[in-house]
Order: structure tokens, then sequence, then C-alpha cells
């Protein structure tokens, strides 16, 4: 099926380009999110009419989405979510909590423009595409963590697996301490036990 574009669409071509597309996916997104138009001849000398019209509103769209880019590339954003010891979470973070975190901060995200290229199932933190406009694509950063003191410290550069393996090797030289004053206080029981011994005897 052929399609005229209204604007960029990425792997597909630029406002303007009539390309070939599978029926479903013309009715099914393209048609449907307005990004194009049958490719008829009706069309098509609609489109040329409006051509000057719709790259100027393409123009004024692409440079308020490079101002907000400006603004929102490389920003992180924090995402509370339950998990187990491992950091493995109980479910995984969506388009929608990206979104949700962004708008939280005050930046205007909807969860159609976010792009997770894997699922994000572990806390840690998770590089998130935003598509701010079909010529605009920026970065951001979700902080995934259990709680927001355990957000600063991965944002100071620890993973939750290193601060489990610390946690641990505290715990155990703890034990190690505690085993080893008790050892002492058990051998000094034994140098008494003589003299003990002795005192008794006389």
């Amino acid at each position: 099926m052929q399609v005229i574009l209204l604007e960029r669409v990425a792997k597909l071509g630029q406002m303007g380009d009539v390309v070939d597309v599978k029926p479903g996916y013309a009715r099914n997104y393209l048609l449907l999110q307005g990004k194009a138009l049958t490719a008829s001849k009706e069309n098509i000398a609609q489109f040329e009419a409006q051509k000057a019209q719709l790259e100027a509103r393409n123009l004024e769209t692409k440079k308020e989405a490079e101002a907000m880019g400006d603004r929102l590339d490389g920003q992180q954003f924090i995402v509370i979510r339950q998990a187990s010891d491992g950091g493995s979470l109980y479910g995984s973070v969506t388009p929608r909590d990206a979104a949700d975190a962004a708008t939280e901060a005050g930046f205007t995200v909807d969860r159609k423009q976010v792009v997770i290229p894997h699922p994000i199932k572990e806390l840690g933190l998770h590089k998130v595409d935003i598509t701010l406009h079909p010529e605009v694509q920026i970065q951001i950063e979700l902080n995934v963590a259990r709680s927001p003191e355990e957000a600063e410290l991965q944002a100071s550069g620890k993973s939750i697996q290193e601060l489990a393996a610390e946690e641990e090797a505290a715990a155990e030289y703890e034990i190690a301490e505690l085993f080893d004053d008790l050892g002492g206080a058990a051998s000094d029981d034994d140098d008494d036990a003589p003299a003990a011994a002795e005192a008794d005897e006389q």
C-alpha cells in the first residue's frame, strides 16, 4: 500500500515521501496517528498545496522539541520499586513509569514518546530514549531503587549488588570479631582454671 508521509518517520522516510508499507501498518499506525495519507492523486495534490504550511508547522514543533530536549537530555529520574535482595524487580519499569517520573519533575513527556529497548527488570541506572519529535531524540536515565536513600547511593556510582556485598562483608567481619572476643574470653578462663585449682589445694 502506498502512502505519502506528513512527517519524518524513522526507518521509512521524510515528509512528502511516497512509500510502500504493509496495509495493516498504514491503517493501524500511520493513518491513525495522522503521520501519513493514502497516496491517491487527490491526497498528493492536497499535500503539495499544504506543503509550505506543514513544513512551517514541522519547523516550529521541532524548535519547541529541541528547546525541551536541551533541558531534558541527560536528566536522571528516580523510580521507586519493590525488588528482591538480589536486585530483581517484582514486575518491570514501563514507558508509562518513565513518562510519569519525567512529568512529576516538570517535563511534559507522553508514554508514546518513551523508547525502552529492553524491559527494565533490575534495580540500577538505566538509559531510556525519548522521541520528542520525529527529528529530535534525547536520552534520560532512570534510577530504579527500593528507596530514595538507595537511589542516592546508586547515583553516587554504587550498584545494589556492591552494596549487598559490602553489607555482607561487614556482617561477616562483625561475626568474626565476636567469635575472636568469645575465643579470647574462653582462653582467659582456661588460664584462670589452674590458678583456681592451686588455690583450692592450699
